[in-house]
């Protein structure tokens, strides 16, 4: 078994692509996933674990010869200016930097030819994004969902969450507060993500299907599944 990558997705529809955060592990994901073009990126927060392999855009800018449309809040790309300073202060280079656009989300947003709604979480103090596309939602790195976001994931065919370890973290859901919201959502299915050593994986989904929720199973690297858009 290889070793498991950093959260992240990506959304495929109609030969067009996008991804949800540029994990370190962004460019291994890239080429396992044979990805040969990109249409936008989608930033959930600016932790390291989702941003630092955001300089790995590059060949799809010289491929496609278009800079690539960035959607986040002000607070992520706040991290990413600082942190990726070289792309934005359009001092001369010998070499070449990510081209990007960057687009502040603060209301659904169409992409893919479909709706992307932000669904506003809390990461222990810090403000961020899961986006809901279709019938699907994805929610990593947080431990609070305001109930304003709780009404924006109803009737859900799939929810992808964070449930860290059974541990309490301050910034992370533990697997019994993960099942709370599952339970109070009702999604088809549900996939845990941003899963920590803790959970071995095999034991902890037959202990899942032993509590009950067989609609439940952690995540895995390649997990792909169809999403109802309409």
């Amino acid at each position: 078994m290889g070793v498991p990558t950093l959260p992240s997705v990506l959304l495929s529809r109609n030969g067009q692509n996008a991804v949800i955060d540029t994990t370190p592990d962004f460019r291994q994901q890239a080429l396992r996933a044979g990805i040969e073009r990109l249409d936008a990126i989608l930033l959930t927060h600016g932790h390291a674990d989702h941003i630092l392999g955001f300089d790995d855009i590059r060949p799809f800018n010289l491929r496609q010869q278009a800079a690539l449309p960035v959607y986040g809040s002000e607070e992520t790309f706040r991290t990413i200016r600082r942190a990726f300073a070289y792309v934005f202060d359009d001092g001369p280079t010998l070499s070449s930097v990510p081209r990007v656009s960057l687009h502040l989300v603060e209301e659904p947003f169409e992409l893919l030819g479909i709706t992307i709604t932000p669904v506003p979480a809390q990461h222990g103090e810090m403000g961020v994004l899961g986006f809901r596309f279709g019938r699907a939602a994805y929610l990593t790195d947080f431990s609070e969902l305001p109930a304003g976001s709780r009404g924006l994931l109803s009737g859900l065919d799939d929810l992808i969450l964070d449930a860290l370890r059974d541990a309490p973290h301050p910034m992370h859901q533990t697997v019994e507060q993960a099942l709370a919201l599952v339970q109070e959502l009702r999604p088809q299915r549900a996939w845990f993500t941003h899963i920590a050593h803790d959970l071995a994986h095999a034991e902890t989904n037959a202990r899942l299907i032993k509590m009950g929720f067989p609609q439940v199973q952690l995540a895995y690297d390649g997990l792909c599944f169809e999403v109802q858009v309409t």
